[in-house]
């Protein structure tokens, strides 16, 4: 332990790291489950750990902002590196910090790492009694059952986009109230908010960062702020800015329980996008004022890794940052009935630690939904191999990545705005939407050559993939249609959209959309919004109501994925088998048949077709005798021969029983 002392001491010099970097991994781990503060009717046990400290101690304040501590405890020196207290009776709704001293200096008063709730702006934990923070009937909280991750379909939403605009009808509007408030709508009667999401036949809600983050300020609810959230704080804590009172650290956790509880009654499952990557700060985070340097990689000359282009980089293969996540994931699912999580640059972590989230998520929620991005933002010092990245991921138990080749072959490079996609004009990226209708998971008929990011087929099965063309980040898809078509009149650009959604809920994979995407959604040719005001970010509902069609076609293609095992097959021999991609086809148009009489649909033989090209063709078909399901982006019955009629930009959907 002295030699531990001795190198902490290292990391200490004017807050800054230094290139002495002692080897962590000598840190002594701790096993037991009760790390953090554990309320309880009669007394409160709290222990920390803290393997370099020479002492620890902790502050209990009245509130969670203000005023001189009203006790100051001394934690005694526990077992593998932790220290310890027990503060006799009822301490629910008690403030506090804890501080360190290394190397004979106090570190700064920061709640610990496990804080379950806080005070505004999270400097402060608070204890908690979780049973009194529980809204009425959260005990009978309906979980929706869970599905094969290609039987998903997740919408990714902001929690205060959902509400905030005036034609969402919430009262109260912004927070997880307005997205829990049932029975919304907009000014001409159109359903709104969770009502909208229940129709449309989403299985999934992906909420942007609902954890306590740093770039809100909460003391002030009535001033003009928005950001995603990508800069955690505190990562077991709900964010106060959507609550309607962020100064009482029960509120928000029982207002986040009513919106996933109302979600859940909806028949909707709540995925948690995760960013436990990096963190806010670097120097004054949590992790650093409790253990300096141990939850960060670090480079070889000492300074901060920053593969997370934020600033810093965690360690997850160190076994006390692992730990915590496994704890926090666990945390969400059991206190809050999470039924998925997505992983933030999931490339900084390492795969053991995935795969060890992953048994664990699954042996408390089977069949949780997990995914995650595929790649870093930049450099880190683990090595390749280790990382949980896109071209790893048939490694991964449970786990899919964002699949950026159906993305861009779709609409274009997201780092070239100009450059247009299959959807949007360019025949030449029929081989990377091929890739992605087909799982990602290897087909004899994909040229790989012509790919677009990979050179080889990467995931194990569909699962494993997320079908998507646009996200939270980079331009929304109809503003980049505007930027790579601006010749093309609206009514083009929206057949374009069609084209590019059907695309989408076609592939097989997770299906993936991006909250407004089934009325043409506008963040005004904003790229990254992030910190954007609500006049860019804000859902504006009345255009559900203008785009009455489009939500209905976007509702349609969900029932039909859901209706049809055609569209969600579960292995990559499954495609391999049935699913074939048609020869013979013009120039600018994909097609596949699936022989689906072996899976239990209606539908025995199924042929898409999408035409990419701005000009309408005719494709050939090897018989005739097909009914149609869609023709030309437009759901309707009819007959076809062996000839088909394809409109510009558009899919064609036969079938025959």
């Amino acid at each position: 332990m002295h030699k531990i002392l001795m190198a902490a001491a290292a990391l200490l010099s004017l807050g800054t790291l230094q290139s002495q970097v002692p080897d962590f991994m000598t840190y002594p781990a701790y096993t037991g489950s009760d790390l953090g503060v554990h309320w309880s009717a009669a007394e409160t046990k709290c222990r920390l750990w803290a393997p370099t400290a020479e002492a620890v101690r902790m502050h209990l304040y009245a509130n969670g902002q203000d005023g001189l501590p009203s006790v100051t405890v001394e934690l005694a020196k526990g077992e593998r590196g932790t220290w310890y207290t027990t503060l006799a009776g009822n301490r629910h709704g008690t403030y506090y910090t804890c501080q360190v001293k290394v190397n004979g200096k106090w570190l700064a008063e920061v709640p610990d790492p496990y804080a379950k709730a806080a005070g505004v702006n999270g400097r402060r934990g608070m204890i908690v009694n979780m049973a009194a923070a529980e809204p009425q009937g959260w005990q009978q909280d309906v979980i929706p059952k869970a599905v094969p991750p290609t039987d998903a379909v997740v919408y990714e939403l902001h929690v205060r986009d959902a509400s905030i605009h005036p034609s969402s009808g919430a009262a109260q509007k912004g927070g997880y109230l307005g997205l829990a408030e049932a029975g919304t709508k907009t000014p001409d009667g159109t359903p709104t908010g969770i009502d909208h999401l229940k129709a449309l036949g989403i299985t999934h809600v992906h909420l942007l960062p609902v954890f306590d983050f740093n770039s809100v300020d909460e003391s002030k609810p009535n001033m003009s702020q928005y950001n995603w959230g990508y800069d955690p704080l505190n990562y077991n804590v709900p964010e106060g800015s959507y609550s309607s009172d962020a100064t009482r650290g029960e509120v928000r956790i029982r207002e986040f329980r009513q919106m996933v509880m109302a979600l859940h009654k909806a028949g909707i499952g709540v995925v948690m996008d995760v960013v436990y990557n990096h963190t806010a700060s670097t120097e004054n985070s949590v992790f650093n004022q409790t253990v300096p340097g141990y939850y960060y990689r670090q480079k070889a000359d000492g300074s901060w890794s920053d593969a997370s282009a934020c600033g810093n980089e965690t360690a997850s293969e160190r076994p006390m940052m692992r730990k915590f996540m496994i704890e926090s994931l666990l945390h969400w699912v059991k206190e809050y009935h999470i039924d998925g999580f997505r992983f933030d640059l999931m490339g900084i972590h390492d795969i053991e630690t995935m795969n060890t989230i992953s048994a664990a998520l699954n042996e408390a929620k089977p069949g949780i939904l997990l995914y995650g991005e595929g790649w870093t933002a930049g450099e880190s010092p683990l090595a390749e191999v280790k990382r949980a990245l896109k071209k790893h991921v048939s490694k991964l138990n449970g786990i899919a990545v964002f699949g950026d080749d159906l993305r861009d072959g779709i609409k274009g490079s997201v780092f070239k705005h100009e450059e247009k996609g299959f959807a949007t004009g360019n025949a030449a990226a029929a081989e990377s939407v091929k890739f992605g209708l087909s799982g990602a998971s290897g087909h004899g008929s994909v040229d790989m050559y012509q790919v677009n990011y990979s050179i080889e087929p990467y995931a194990a099965s569909p699962a494993q993939v997320v079908s998507y063309a646009e996200c939270h980040d980079n331009h929304v898809l109809w503003d980049r249609i505007a930027l790579s078509n601006p010749d093309a009149t609206v009514a083009q650009r929206r057949e374009m959209h069609r084209l590019a959604l059907g695309i989408v809920l076609t592939a097989q994979g997770v299906g993936f959309l991006h909250a407004g995407t089934e009325f043409f959604r506008t963040k005004q040719g904003v790229e990254n919004s992030f910190q954007s005001p609500d006049s860019i970010n804000a859902i504006n509902w009345n255009m559900a109501s203008e785009h009455r069609d489009m939500v209905t076609y976007v509702h349609q293609l969900i029932a039909m994925r859901k209706a049809h095992p055609s569209f969600r097959l579960g292995t990559a021999g499954l495609i391999g088998e049935l699913m074939k991609f048609k020869s013979g086809l013009p120039k600018g148009v994909i097609g596949y048949t699936v022989s689906a009489e072996y899976l239990g649909d209606t539908w025995k033989q199924v042929t898409v077709l999408y035409n990419g090209n701005t000009e309408p063709v005719t494709a050939k078909l090897d018989t005739g005798g097909w009914k149609t399901a869609i023709h030309n982006n437009r759901f309707r019955g009819g007959r076809a021969g062996k000839k088909v009629n394809l409109a510009a930009s558009s899919m064609t959907i036969l079938y025959s029983n």
